[in-house]
């Protein structure tokens, strides 16, 4: 039989056709090689872009009224489907990231998750969130009309996959669960970094929408040798939303032109991040090896290549508990120096941690603890892990502290003060995480600081780590600018679906006009408010004596 590795083409997607091989090509590189990989991939046409586009609106007329049952048996098929590709799917991610076997199975069994997930929320069906206010006509001054209201696909979304996740944010994560679950066709822009992997997924994920008899366009894949394949796909007028997981300059870049075309759309961006972690005096005092374990492991996780990875680390530097805090300090630093080297997902990434470093150590106030050094004849995108540590007064007085270094780094940031701990709190951008570490005396101490925290970020953890984000109902992978482009949103979770639905409101309709999640009868059994009141009944007509 033959591989799913073997049947690569190098070509884009375009609903249930392939793409022609006349665009600027290139190939995947592996990280630890250096050496490119076959085989040749050929960047989308301007025709391409747009046939893909025009598919996807075609679609949209089919998809957005399909059923729950329906778009679940998609979703589920797609998951289905990726399995199977097996060790192939293995083989060639590792390859192309230098991630490890485990993490890709792993990632793998994550959106496959993340895909059954979305089915069985649109297959129950009450994430409309249907609303139904009835009429009053005996209402004075003026009668009351009947209001009914719930969430409808917004059209074709342009899903960007993102380079450190190659299956979970990637072709088939969860911007696309979630933007099909909704009634969304979906235009995906692959990574350059691991393009292999992206047409292995496309190509399944095409055939379970055959098999599932949808639309033609309710998915195509599109390769890009560099960013102009992706900004002529927002730039189209046919796209009405995007996803967006990456850097800071990427998904501004993306804003902009969303925000510049005549009709503007939405940008849902998952950016920068350095995702604090607060020690606090209790917790430093009863716990500074494990915590130090813990943050090594936190920051080095896959090469330190997650959006989650703790960039700064504060501790108190109080005569009370600085001893505590030169403990937790040394033993960080020796694990930093013990742990060896890494490689990057792509050559831009070691760029950027390389100068990234090089900058932070120079800057004044700034000290480099740990820094080993490479392994004599390393090849491929290797890089050691960097300690560095400066005090909050630097820290909130230099903005260029804020910034990101996507790698295997941190900082810590030593406070004298409550005072001051509390000004460096204010002084954070938005970002998706920020971790307590600290006593239920320590929490209820710094209440203040905790308050602070709810305004600047989407997720809270105490005593615990940012790195490995539950997928539930509850999860909150977002938080305000620059994390995200819109502080109101989650990319990870079933909440994700928002994103790309929005409100509709019928007013005085005929029942056997309104969609189904509306009629009085409520033939999907759905949860309901129904005057205010959460229901799976149907509508009980009445009529209101009194003015409300």
């Amino acid at each position: 039989m033959q591989s799913a590795i073997s049947k690569l083409t190098g070509r884009s997607i375009l609903g249930y056709a392939d793409g022609e091989a006349r665009g600027q090509s290139f190939r995947a590189v592996n990280p630890s090689t250096g050496k490119e990989m076959e085989p040749q991939f050929y960047s989308a046409s301007v025709g391409e872009i747009n046939q893909a586009a025009v598919l996807a609106e075609r679609a949209f007329a089919v998809w957005s009224r399909a059923s729950g049952k329906t778009k679940a048996a998609l979703l589920r098929k797609i998951a289905e489907k990726i399995e199977s590709l097996g060790d192939d799917l293995v083989t060639r991610a590792t390859e192309e990231t230098a991630l490890t076997p485990a993490r890709i199975k792993s990632e793998a069994a994550r959106t496959c998750f993340q895909l059954r997930l979305f089915a069985q929320i649109v297959e129950e069906g009450s994430w409309v969130n249907a609303r139904i206010d009835q009429a009053d006509p005996s209402r004075t001054p003026l009668p009351k009309p009947d209001m009914r209201s719930f969430h409808r696909a917004l059209g074709p979304v342009a899903v960007f996959c993102a380079s450190n996740f190659p299956l979970a944010f990637s072709v088939a994560g969860g911007d696309t669960a979630s933007a099909l679950a909704a009634g969304n066709p979906v235009v995906v822009k692959a990574h350059g970094a691991h393009p292999g992997t992206a047409e292995m997924v496309g190509q399944v994920v095409r055939e379970a929408a055959r098999e599932c008899h949808a639309p033609e366009g309710v998915f195509s894949l599109l390769f890009d040798a560099g960013v102009d394949v992706g900004v002529s796909l927002v730039k189209h007028p046919l796209i009405k939303a995007v996803g967006f997981t990456g850097s800071l300059q990427g998904g501004r870049a993306l804003m902009d032109v969303a925000a510049a075309r005549p009709e503007p759309i939405p940008v849902f961006a998952e950016m920068g991040s350095i995702n604090p972690v607060f020690i606090l005096p209790g917790a430093i005092r009863e716990r500074s090896a494990e915590i130090a374990k813990g943050t090594h492991a936190s920051v080095t996780l896959a090469a330190g290549q997650f959006c989650t990875k703790p960039g700064i680390v504060i501790t108190a530097a109080d005569p009370a508990n600085v001893a505590q805090s030169r403990e937790f300090a040394a033993s960080l630093r020796e694990l930093m120096r013990a742990g060896g080297d890494f490689t990057l997902l792509t050559s831009r990434i070691h760029d950027a941690y390389c100068s990234g470093t090089k900058s932070r150590a120079s800057q004044p106030g700034v000290s480099e603890l740990a820094q080993p050094a490479i392994a004599p004849g390393s090849v491929g995108l290797r890089v050691a892990p960097v300690l560095f540590e400066t005090t909050a007064s630097e820290f909130t007085r230099d903005p260029q502290l804020h910034a990101e270094i996507f790698g295997p780094s941190t900082m810590l940031v030593s406070y004298s003060s409550r005072e001051e701990l509390l000004q460096l709190a204010r002084s954070l951008e938005g970002h998706l995480t920020a971790t307590i570490h600290g006593t239920e005396q320590d929490l209820h101490e710094y209440a203040d600081l905790v308050a602070i925290l709810e305004s600047k970020v989407g997720r809270l953890i105490f005593n615990g780590f940012p790195t490995g984000l539950e997928v539930c109902h509850a999860t909150v992978h977002g938080g305000p600018y620059p994390a995200t482009s819109d502080g109101r949103s989650t990319s990870v979770g079933s909440q994700a679906i928002y994103r790309f639905a929005r409100l509709v409101c019928f007013q005085n309709f005929p029942n056997a006009s309104l969609p189904d999640e509306l009629k009085n009868e409520n033939p999907l059994r759905i949860w309901r408010l129904i005057d205010g009141e959460q229901t799976r009944e149907a509508v009980a007509s009445k009529t209101r004596a009194t003015s409300l």
